[in-house]
């Protein structure tokens, strides 16, 4: 199963501001725990939203919106995505991310991830599901069960 590790960003986040050295030492160590484990798939960081867009849609016309947006306790500051066995696995994850000073409140997700491989055989046709496992395999995406 895979599963996305949110983490929510900040006044501080939002500012530009880089993380002390120890949170990006603790941070490593995390990201070294998480690939040791053979777990990790990705984890980065985003930059603040005054880098970055949305698309609203409206009656099938596309509006780009330019960031910043309000409320930065709904904005993301970065993310893990793993692989492991279990939801209580991937909170167990969670809750070592080492988390800075001033994150009172502000907490993190942990969402499931869908894809092609978690669908029914029978739910894709045979043509598309080949189709997705060759793409899987071009970006070099593990397949559960492989």
């Amino acid at each position: 199963m895979k599963f996305m590790i949110v983490g929510k960003a900040s006044a501080e986040t939002e500012a530009g501001a880089l993380p002390s050295q120890e949170i990006v030492d603790n941070m490593h160590a995390y990201n070294e725990a998480l690939a040791k484990a053979g777990v990790l798939l990705a984890a980065e960081g985003l930059y603040p939203s005054s880098q970055g867009a949305q698309i609203a849609y409206s009656g099938g016309n596309a509006t780009v919106i330019d960031g910043p947006f309000a409320e930065a306790k709904e904005l993301i500051a970065g993310f893990w995505l793993i692989q492991v066995k279990s939801r209580e696995e991937a909170i167990e994850w969670a809750l070592r991310v080492p988390v800075p000073p001033g994150y009172d409140g502000i907490g993190l997700d942990v969402w499931r991830v869908f894809d092609a491989s978690d669908a029914p055989d029978d739910a894709l046709p045979a043509d598309e599901r080949e189709r997705e496992e060759a793409l899987r395999e071009r970006l070099g995406v593990d397949t559960p069960g492989t």
